[in-house]
């Protein structure tokens, strides 16, 4: 299906713009002039989830491909699938098309880390690994450029009201005789026994929750997203297509009923923390908890990542990098070459010194 292309030009000299996160503004990429994003975070919008429970219909994700014309070569490309921003193939231009999914998102959190920055703080990462391949610190040094992409997000608020059964375990000591050999002869002595008084206990616990950020996209496995938190939410702007030029972005396609599902796992481990707290004691033991979430919310949001990928002997590995604060996470390699050398080194060392004793 064909698409029109949304692009922000510089008024001054027709350049495309991309939007800087040095700056928070939209940079011509010729003249250098710059164009504010006026935005007002009290119009950021939260929804009332159980009603958007009952048009799950129309939030069921659909894979559509969009045929594009690049505003400026003129160039025809294909978005990929979900994909709301990219660049241009032909001549990298900013191009961007709207959300066909009927889940906009209404509130993003710019990118504040730069291409360059993302770059040394990778560097400064890999720096850190021992035993990580020489390929892969070649990756570093070299001119491949790492992604800047918009991940989508639930952000979920619920108050909760939680009534429990369980058991709480009060240690004390009581004094036992026992035979046992003391220099040599065996007599009768006195020792502490720890024992556990185990007593039924139950309550009510309340907490609400706020934010609880959930990944709405396949793209980066929940390992790698779970990494790079916390997100701050007090950045969270009002959504608006100019911070996207020059990004990649995806589409919604985990539904909003899906991920409360993993928000309430979520929920579930801090409740069960604070049950622990209530029964007190020095054991606990939980029999059963039932939850109420109440006056639930969500907001759909964007947040931004920097990625890059590296293959190693058949294997990929995918790095991230939280684009708001800078926090760097993936699966190592390791060269085993360099660990043999090392246990090489350190067998011959040993031997010398056994040698020259």
């Amino acid at each position: 299906m064909k698409y029109e292309p949304i692009n922000f030009t510089c008024k001054g000299c027709g350049a495309s713009t991309r939007f800087s996160p040095d700056t928070g503004l939209l940079s011509c990429e010729f003249c250098n002039a710059t164009l504010e994003i006026k935005s007002d975070i009290s119009q950021i919008q939260t929804h009332d989830l159980d009603g958007a429970l009952s048009q799950l219909d129309i939030n069921t994700p659909k894979e559509v491909t969009k045929e594009i014309n690049c505003p400026k070569c003129g160039g025809g490309f294909t978005f990929g699938p979900h994909v709301a921003s990219t660049l241009c193939p032909n001549c990298q231009t900013p191009t961007i098309t709207e959300f066909v999914n009927n889940i906009v998102p209404e509130s993003i959190i710019p990118f504040e880390i730069t291409h360059k920055k993302a770059k040394e703080i990778f560097a400064d990462w890999v720096g850190s690994l021992w035993f990580a391949p020489s390929e892969l610190k070649h990756l570093v040094d070299s001119d491949k450029k790492m992604e800047g992409n918009y991940l989508p997000y639930w952000c979920y608020d619920a108050n909760t009201l939680t009534t429990y059964r369980g058991e709480r375990g009060d240690i004390y000591y009581v004094t036992v005789q026992k035979r046992e050999v003391v220099d040599g002869k065996e007599q009768t002595v006195s020792v502490e026994e720890e024992r556990i008084d185990w007593s039924n206990v139950s309550g009510t616990i309340s907490r609400d929750f706020d934010d609880i950020s959930i990944s709405a996209s396949t793209t980066l496995s929940d390992k790698l997203l779970r990494a790079i938190r916390p997100w701050d939410i007090g950045k969270l702007r009002p959504f608006d297509e100019k911070f996207l030029a020059g990004f990649e972005s995806q589409e919604h396609t985990i539904r909003v009923d899906s991920g409360f599902d993993t928000a309430k796992n979520i929920m579930s481990r801090v409740i069960e923390d604070d049950i622990v707290e209530d029964i007190g004691g020095d054991e606990q033991n939980i029999d059963s908890m039932n939850t109420i979430y109440m006056d639930k919310k969500f907001k759909n949001s964007l947040f931004p990542i920097w990625t890059t990928h590296f293959s190693y002997k058949g294997k990929e590995y995918i790095y991230a990098i939280n684009g708001e604060n800078g926090k760097v996470t993936g699966e190592r390699p390791y060269s085993y070459t360099k660990i043999a050398i090392l246990i090489g080194v350190i067998v011959l060392a040993i031997t010398a010194g056994i040698y020259y004793r």
